[in-house]
């Protein structure tokens, strides 16, 4: 049977009204380089400097983009030749997760967003070109738009997710410059058309699927599961939300890699970088974590104190003072710096796709679980407070905030 969710048929556009955020939980301060040599510009405190790009939704099977924009960065249009954009660009990712510069070669990346980004493809043009990224247009075969039903009768256009859509598609050229990039705009926000546009991800041939978008947890989600998420042999990664310690949906489902955040920051260390989980022990804005409220709890995850799916499985930078940059310029100003979880899973969707294909009817979700070595593992910080305590604050192995870690190379990512 067709599962139906609720939702209100004239809602409030998303990016009509992004609420801004106090981040009280932003402790560090700063931005890093965003390009191989060049030192990124300091631009004020960060931590209530920050704007959601998308409204909450309140309403059951309503969900919001995840992307967190800085607007304390000073900011501009076009290619920089002489000054880096603030923020980290892909050589910093590249060196912080241990990615090779050019894997990933035919693998299909798909990005699901509500939406249409009317600047998608020549916002991209302008990040990849900026870093010496190769070339992703329509023309060379590399950038494919498409509706949720495969056409090209896109929705309509809302400033909001076009910067969701442009943090997006420059994280899975950072992670994986050499990608194809499958972006699949939702007719809404309702969890059953962003569910037909993962179904048509799928059935275009992706093996990775990056949704950075959640909502409250409900009843029908189980359902939903059935109907959008079980694809065996397909990478689907969702980001576990950006306020702190509690679960949403999609990221609990079983069939998807839930994707935590953390703070990224250059350092002396052997691998040159630290990270501890984005968040504060105090509660406040972070990375969502928690025990799902209905989802069973997947074979593989072996944690004891949550009877059901816990959050997250793994995690990569979404600390927006730590943030990443992002070209956007649909009713934006070109270059910023943007964070949430957002970030993180296209992340790790690349980094899926630099790991290669997926078994047919492999469970690629269940992967980290059985290479833990393969992860930085993440052993600071929390998202809030809670019992047990592992599923807000890090400590050695699993913890809820960053799962089992972050990349630390492809290993953690094939079959």
């Amino acid at each position: 049977m067709h599962h139906i969710r609720t939702s209100r048929p004239n809602r409030r556009s998303a990016g009509t009204a992004p609420a801004l955020l106090s981040l009280l939980a932003l402790v560090t301060g700063g931005l890093l380089a965003a390009a191989p040599s060049a030192s990124a510009q300091q631009a004020g405190d960060p931590a209530s400097n920050v704007k959601q790009l998308c409204a909450t939704q309140a309403q059951p099977g309503m969900m919001h983009c995840l992307a967190l924009e800085r607007t304390d960065v000073k900011q501009h249009r076009g290619i920089t030749a002489d000054a880096a954009p603030s923020g980290l660009g892909p050589a910093d990712l590249q060196k912080a997760y241990n990615l090779p510069a050019g894997g990933g070669s035919g693998a299909t990346v798909a990005i699901v967003d509500a939406q249409d980004d009317p600047s998608a493809e020549s916002d991209l043009a302008t990040y990849r070109s900026q870093y010496g990224l190769p070339a992703c247009t329509t023309a060379n075969g590399c950038f494919q738009k498409t509706d949720q039903n495969g056409g090209t009768n896109y929705p309509k256009a809302d400033a909001g997710w076009a910067g969701e859509i442009s943090l997006d598609v420059d994280m899975v050229s950072a992670a994986c410059p050499q990608c194809h990039i499958l972006l699949v705009e939702a007719n809404s926000a309702n969890m059953d058309d962003l569910g037909a546009a993962v179904n048509r991800a799928v059935a275009m041939g992706a093996k990775y699927v990056s949704n950075s978008y959640g909502g409250g947890e409900d009843t029908g989600d189980t359902a939903a599961d059935t109907q959008y998420f079980n694809h065996p042999g397909v990478a689907i990664t969702v980001s576990s939300g950006d306020n702190g310690y509690g679960v949403e949906y999609p990221a609990s489902s079983p069939y998807v890699t839930a994707v935590g955040g953390t703070s990224l920051k250059q350092d002396g260390s052997t691998r040159g970088w630290s990270e501890s989980v984005w968040g504060s022990s105090g509660g406040g804005e972070g990375a969502g974590s928690g025990c799902s409220a209905y989802e069973t709890k997947p074979s593989w995850q072996k944690d004891t104190g949550c009877a059901k799916r816990a959050v997250a499985d793994v995690a990569a930078v979404a600390d927006p003072a730590t943030g990443v940059a992002v070209y956007d310029s649909y009713q934006a100003s070109g270059w910023n710096v943007y964070g949430g979880t957002s970030a993180s899973s296209p992340i790790i969707a690349g980094v899926y796709a630099l790991a290669g294909a997926p078994g047919a009817n492999s469970t690629p979700s269940s992967f980290p679980y059985a290479h833990t070595s393969a992860l930085n593992d993440v052993t600071s910080g929390a998202n809030g407070s809670c019992s047990p305590a592992y599923l807000c604050t890090a400590g050695s192995g699993y913890d809820g905030p960053t799962g089992l870690g972050t990349p630390n190379g492809t290993a953690a990512f094939t079959g």
